[in-house]
């Protein structure tokens, strides 16, 4: 059998917020061959103004914070992921895509993310990595924002009532942005 086939990139163009954008992805990562429907959600509801310095936890192969940086302008953004092949990608489609604003770095959740602090914090939160996992980074989250930072996240809709209570006891707020067919996203402020 050849797995030539298999082995080579998968290529797709994506329309992300007026953006036309090309990603290259591979088996193994998430939604690989187009943007998912919770990223889809997730990228149009963001509010990022011109300047922001931004942070997309767990990024894949880029898609949000490819977006987030060219909403940003002159701002920055941080893109994280513990996955190695998710990282190359990354970069891959940060250089593919001619955004300069934008870092990739290895990061289980916050653990080599820069001592900064953020305007918008920005997730595809996955519903299998366990709810230990996602209370560090929701926690982690609240102390890497600004004052009036916004941490936005999407899950599926059978997480909605967790991050409500989640949001509600480490923000004190918590806002349903959007509730798609399958996908919720939710908004906290510090």
């Amino acid at each position: 059998m050849d797995l030539r086939p298999l082995k080579k990139d998968i290529v797709f163009p994506a329309k992300l917020r007026d953006f036309d954008l090309h990603f290259c992805s591979t088996w193994g990562l998430f939604s690989p061959r187009s943007i998912d429907e919770g990223t889809h959600l997730l990228i149009d509801q963001l509010e990022i103004n011109e300047g922001d310095t931004c942070l997309d936890i767990g990024c894949g192969y880029g898609a949000v914070g490819i977006v987030m940086a060219r909403l940003s302008g002159t701002g920055s953004v941080y893109m994280v992921d513990k996955d190695f092949v998710a990282v190359k990608y990354s970069e891959v489609n940060v250089k593919q895509n001619r955004v300069t604003n934008c870092e990739v770095i290895m990061s289980n959740a916050f653990s080599h993310v820069p001592k900064l602090r953020f305007d918008v914090i920005a997730s595809n939160l996955p519903a299998n990595v366990g709810k230990e996992l996602l209370k560090i980074i929701l926690v982690e989250s609240k102390g890497h924002l600004k004052p009036s930072g916004k941490l936005y996240v999407v899950t599926i809709s059978g997480l909605r009532d967790y991050i409500k209570r989640q949001f509600s006891e480490i923000f004190g707020n918590y806002q349903k942005v959007k509730q798609g067919k399958t996908h919720t996203v939710a908004l906290a402020v510090v």
